[in-house]
Parts: structure tokens; sequence; C-alpha cells
């Protein structure tokens, strides 16, 4: 059995100003509406009924950043928001696809992402997009795997180069819109490669200097646009959230049935540990850790007769952001089609993160209510 703390069951329906939030916790309030068919499918699809309350825009504007400003050398990471050499820091990231299956662990090279998206794919697993800054010494990335629609819609929020190891048919329109490095087609050139420690499909790798060469052969532009400002709101000091509706929360699981996983939040290091499968989340640099968590509900669905999940990331809706030891319920609201997601507290501002590495969890809305999340 499970060692629990002390759980709050206070629930939240998707906030925006004019809709108040009370607490984090396992049960949503109910106020059932239909929604629309996501946006972006050009398919037919499925689309599971949300229970919601109905959302207004937000009537204050939220905080601007810290302004970005280069001392000796260094400047804000638009990923992490500490100090980093500046050629590093305005360097395009690279976002690669990532393996959860069991039999492709452990992760390579995760331990050093700054940014990474856990979604679901079909069958109850779980892949990753993990966003690097700083790659070019890891000789080893992955396992690699395909690609999946909104996995697109991420890696241009942070202006990333995508790189995967094939697509899934519904995926291969929204490629156009995104610079990628693709394994089964002439974008992947030598990128990739295969290891004898593990079975396809499981080992296919790349790594730091692959990329950067591939980048190189493919002329893709290797610094931000000129219109990025960044997708993150980051505390100049070590930050815990003082906003009312603020919780302890040393232990959450954000209800993903096949690995299972959870956070726990160590005070000593200010960051949360991660766990799946019944044990320690070890990627090949040890038990991942980061400083914030994010659990982004979305509308999702299926593609039309098959097990293809179609997941809208642009339609807004509830959420939780976890740092320093806390918990604050949140709405998020996409900037634009490919503009970056913003999370915003119950006065409609935008909730700050601590500087360090972040895990985004993106969870069907149908399972809010599911969450997991304890105290002390």
């Amino acid at each position: 059995m499970r060692k629990r703390g002390r759980a709050f069951i206070i629930g939240i329906g998707i906030m925006m100003a004019a809709a108040a939030l009370s607490g984090c916790g396992k049960k949503a309030e109910e106020a059932a509406v239909t929604t629309e068919a996501p946006t972006e499918t050009p398919e037919e699809t499925k689309t599971i009924v949300l229970e919601t309350e109905p959302t207004t825009e937000a009537e204050t504007e939220p905080e601007g950043p810290e302004e970005r400003k280069e001392v000796d050398g260094k400047i804000q990471s638009y990923l992490t928001g500490e100090m980093v050499d500046v050629a590093k820091a305005n360097r395009r990231p690279v976002a690669v696809m990532m393996s959860n299956d069991k039999a492709s662990l452990p992760q390579y090279g995760i331990n050093r992402a700054d940014v990474v998206y856990e979604a679901p794919v079909e069958g109850d697993m779980n892949r990753y997009m993990a966003i690097f800054e700083d790659y070019d010494d890891i000789e080893r990335i992955g396992s690699v795997r395909s690609c999946r629609t909104y996995y697109t819609y991420f890696a241009r929020e942070y202006d990333a180069i995508y790189a995967h190891y094939g697509q899934s048919t519904f995926a291969v329109p929204y490629l156009k819109s995104v610079d990628n490095i693709n394994g089964v087609d002439g974008t992947g050139g030598n990128a990739f490669y295969r290891t004898k420690d593990k079975k396809a499909p499981h080992n296919a790798y790349t790594s730091g200097a692959k990329l950067n060469k591939t980048i190189g052969q493919l002329g893709y532009r290797t610094s931000y646009s000129d219109t990025y400002t960044g997708h993150f709101q980051f505390s100049k000091n070590a930050y815990v959230p003082a906003e009312s509706d603020a919780k302890d929360a040393y232990k959450f699981y954000p209800s993903y049935t096949m690995n299972n996983p959870w956070f726990e939040y160590n005070e000593s290091d200010g960051k949360y540990h991660r766990f799946q499968y019944g044990g320690k989340h070890n990627g090949d640099g040890g038990q991942i850790a980061v400083n914030n968590v994010i659990f982004q509900y979305v509308e999702w669905g299926h593609y039309a007769s098959t097990d293809y999940l179609n997941i809208n990331v642009h339609k807004g809706g509830a959420g939780y952001v976890f740092t320093g030891g806390k918990c604050v319920p949140v709405s998020w609201k996409k900037d634009g089609d490919f503009g970056p997601t913003r999370y915003y507290d119950s006065e409609g501002k935008e909730v700050m993160l601590n500087k360090g590495k972040t895990w985004i969890c993106i969870v069907g809305a149908d399972r809010y209510s599911k969450a997991e999340i304890y105290g002390k």
C-alpha cells in the first residue's frame, strides 16, 4: 500500500479571472457543457465530453517577465530562467521525442533536458518530448520515437527544432509547420544511429554532435526568432507561492494509467523527484528531479476508427502548477496558433516558476478529478 500524506480534496473547474478557485485536490466542481470538436483535426474525430465551468477573458493583464539582460557574457535562459552563456541561451533548442516503454529504459540524456512534455499516445502509453538548450556534448539521446500531431505544437511553442523517428499518418501535414529532423525520410540524414543493447524499435538514438551536423546540412535557422519572447515567467529569487488558493503539495499523481508516475517534493534541494512503474524514474544520469511541475488538462478524443489520440492544445482549460512545495490551481491559454501556453492564477495573473527545469504533464480533462495531491 502506498504511503499517503495529508490530502487536499478541494476541487476546481476551469477558471479564468471571473471564475474564482479555492484550492488543489481530487474532485472538480461539475457544470456539464458539451465541447466542440478539436479545431486542429484534419480528420473526423470522436470528442470526449468535458465537464467545465464557462470561462471568461482575464481582466487583469499578467505581470511581465524579468527583463532579459546580458551580464558578463551570460544571459537568462528562456527555458530555465538561469544565467547561461549567451551563445547557448540565444540558440534555438532541440526537442527530441523519447520512448517510455519499459523495454526502452533508461532514457538517455533526459536528465540534461530543461523542459520535458509527457503526453499519452495510443494504448495508454506515454511518450516524452525532451527540450535541450545545452546538448552539444551529449553522446546518446533517446531512444527516439515517432511524432504525434500535438507534439509539433509543443515544439513550436519554444521555437525548437524537432527531432523524431517517424510519425503517425495524422501528424504528416503538421510537420510542414515545424523545422524537424525525421529518421525515416530525407530530413534525418545521419542524425540517428542504432545500438545493439536494445531491440528495435527501442534502439534508435541521436547525439548532440549528430543533431548539430544535421541542422547545418538542412540549413535551419539556429537562433531564436526575433519575435520570440520566452515561454515562462521565472521568479528572480527562490519562490514559494503565497496566493490564497495555494496549498502544500509534497506528493502528487497525474493519474496516467500504465506507468502510474508520481512526484515527491524534497525540501533540501527544492526539487520534485520523479517516480514511475513502482520505483524511481531514472535516466542514464540518475533519478529525474525538476524544479517545477505542471498538470495541463486538455480536451481529447480519437481520430475516427483508430486508437490515435487527437489532443486539443489550443482551446484552453484547467491545470495545476507545482513549485516551491506548493500547488496553485490555474487556467491555461495558448497565445495564438503556434505561440506559447500561459498559466494564470485565480486573479488572472501569470503564475511564476522557480528557476530550473520544468516537467509538463498533458492529461485528458476527463481525468481531472482523478489527480491525487497530498501535503506534508
